[in-house]
């Protein structure tokens, strides 16, 4: 069974920079947030330094996609409408955002059983090895591909099924400059 991927040590430090820039958090305040020294703060948006579990959780909160926003909140609607089997998840965590009634009838559970949940858990092979690849793709950095569709391959859960299929994921930026991920099941 998959553990929750984490970005490694560079893509954390890239993701905390962002994060620092678009709320506008000096290094300093952040080495406070953290309980950690500004030269720290340093160290890992440079990749120097990898964080501790601790520090990759504490990180994951401040960096954890929320529809809070009017237009994210619209985002989740058109999610929810959608007649294609789609949903959103957190870029970071995989945890579900909001899901359409085509996918969400593919699973065993209720949706109000998986919804905020890390859907990492029920990933394919295929989807571990693509999601292993995304660094060297620059997949959150501001040149990113827009979109990447792969072939999925299959798990064997009765919960979140996935059959062999090509699908495609969107990186979305949120409002509060999280991310998101759109999951669309092409084929």
């Amino acid at each position: 069974m998959p553990t929750t991927a984490l970005p490694q040590a560079a893509e954390l430090g890239v993701a905390l920079r962002r994060w620092r820039l678009l709320h506008r958090v000096k290094q300093a305040h952040a080495a406070q947030l953290f309980s950690v020294a500004q030269s720290t703060i340093s160290r890992w948006e440079n990749g120097l330094q990898a964080m501790n579990p601790d520090e990759q959780a504490r990180l994951g909160q401040l960096l954890g996609a929320r529809l809070s926003a009017a237009a994210d909140q619209a985002l989740a609607r058109l999610v929810e409408g959608s007649q294609q089997p789609v949903h959103l998840v957190c870029d970071l965590s995989h945890r579900l955002l909001a899901c359409s009634p085509a996918r969400a009838a593919e699973f065993s559970l209720p949706l109000s059983a998986l919804m905020g949940r890390s859907l990492w858990r029920f990933s394919s092979e295929a989807i571990i090895q693509r999601e292993a690849s995304l660094q060297a793709l620059g997949w959150r950095e501001q040149l990113a591909p827009p979109a990447l569709a792969f072939d999925t391959g299959c798990n064997r859960s009765r919960v979140v099924p996935i059959s062999a299929g090509t699908c495609r994921w969107t990186r979305l930026i949120l409002a509060d400059g999280s991310a998101a991920r759109l999951v669309e099941t092409l084929a």
